[in-house]
This record gives C-alpha cells, structure tokens and sequence, in this order.
C-alpha cells in the first residue's frame, strides 16, 4: 500500500509537470491569441518585406522600405502617440544603443514604423528627437528612420511581418516586438517585450547580416511571460513558474524518499 501511494503520486506529479511544461512551451504569442482574438504575431522567418512600400520619414520625404534596408535592420512597429509599453520599448532601445559596440548607420539602420495612419511627421520628429537625446553617446540621425504612411501600405507592412493589431478608441490592442532584418529585407528573427539585451540584440544583427534566421526567443521567456491584452504587455506569469518550481521539489522529494526506502536493509 505505501509503495502503491508512492507511485501513484509519482505518476501525478510527472504528468502535472509535463502538462505544465507543453503549456509554457508555446510561444507567447499563441497565448495572446487565445486571449485577444485579432492580436497577436504570426512569425514569417525567413519571409521578405515588401520593398516597394512607401511611407514618409520624420521630414516628410517619402521613401521606399527598399531604399532604406541595404543592411542589418531593427523594424520597430509602434503607436508613436502611445504611453505605455511603446514608449518603453524605445526608450529602452535607446539605453541599449548608448552602449551597443555597433556602428549605427554602417553596420545596423533602426526603422520605427507608426501603425497608426492618423500620425505624421510632426509627431514622428519629436519622437525621434526625444529618443535621440536618451542615446548617451553621439549617434548619427540618419541611423533611426521615424516613418509614418497611409493605412494601405501600413496593413501592407505589419500583415508581411504577421503583426496584428486592433483599433480600440483611441488607442490600440497590440503585441510587443522588435523584428530583425537582413540587408535584402528577409525576417530573421523576432525579439518579444519591452526589454532589450544587448547581447541578444548583437546576436539578432550578426546573423541577420549573414542572412540566417534565428530562435524567436528563448525557452526561459517562453515559459514565464504571456501577453496581457488588458494592459498590452508581456507580464511574468508567476502562478505557472510557482507551479512547476512545486511540482518540480515535490517530485525530486519523492524520488528521494523512494530510493532510501529502497536502500534501507530488511529487518529480521
């Protein structure tokens, strides 16, 4: 009977930890389409953007994505006018380019593309203003493109990437991505939420300057963050980290108990 419990609770543990385990595999942006229908990324590594899609830079002029991208590329798409997690998510960029070892303009080029068509180069040049006085060295303003369009070419652009956004008032639902791209505009990997690694950021641009495409994210953030549509955000989900740290102890204390019940010598 005390074998039979053991077992018994062996197999359940192994069975909660597994489901656990498939459930945080999965990208985070199948999360999000469970929760926000309409929202959400579709990777397209190894796809190519259009390059004969127009948008206007932060002085007007309009320019052709095709014109830009003759380099390694970081694609930033947000709503420039938004207070929350894009406004983080490039001013974090901006603390990262202040100690990135590349050269900006010769070895990388950085587009932040508004997906809102209502925005122009006005706004786009304050952005770009603002965000280039958070870059504590100098930094060429030819590096970070600002382009704002028309709705066509924007759906155009964000439907290439599989970005999905959704209108809501005067704001928007959407994910949090930056997207790598090669110098012949091929999508070599995507880079989720609002905080930026230096390291993996490096790593995006080598391998897209060779053309390679890489691992989305790691496991690790796979795992511990979902996409919250309420606040828009990627959130620690701590209850899944909880559960499985539990089940993961519970599970070793078992095997424990197992084995030095069986090393323990029969009595007479």
């Amino acid at each position: 009977m005390f074998g039979y419990s053991f077992h018994s609770l062996l197999t359940r543990g192994m069975i909660l930890i597994l489901i656990l385990f498939y459930q945080g595999s999965l990208p985070a942006h199948t999360e999000h389409h469970r929760e926000q229908k309409g929202v959400g990324i579709d990777e397209k590594l190894g796809q190519s953007i259009p390059p004969d899609l127009i948008f206007h830079d932060e002085k007007g002029n309009p320019v052709s994505l095709g014109q830009l991208i003759d380099r390694p590329t970081i694609l930033a798409p947000v709503f420039l006018a938004c207070p929350d997690v894009c406004s983080f998510l490039l001013a974090n960029l901006s603390t990262v380019l202040g100690r990135f070892p590349a050269e900006p303009g010769r070895e990388f080029l950085i587009l932040t593309v508004s997906f809102d068509e209502n925005e122009g180069p006005l706004l786009a040049m304050e952005k770009k203003k603002l965000y280039l006085k958070m870059i504590e060295k100098p930094f060429p303003e030819e590096a970070w493109k600002f382009l704002t369009g028309e709705r066509e070419n924007i759906l155009a652009l964000t439907d290439a990437i599989g970005f999905h956004f959704k209108r809501e008032g005067n704001t928007f639902l959407h994910p949090v991505s930056l997207v790598i791209l090669s110098p012949a505009g091929k999508i070599t990997r995507y880079l989720y939420g609002t905080e930026i690694l230096p390291f993996d950021l490096r790593m995006a641009l080598l391998e897209a300057s060779e053309g390679k495409t890489g691992p989305t994210i790691s496991k690790v953030l796979r795992f511990c963050f979902s996409y919250d549509p309420k606040g828009r955000k990627y959130v620690f989900n701590a209850l899944k980290v909880t559960g499985i740290v539990t089940l993961t102890f519970a599970f070793s204390f078992i095997l424990f108990l197992v084995w030095r019940g069986r090393r323990r010598p029969e009595k007479d």
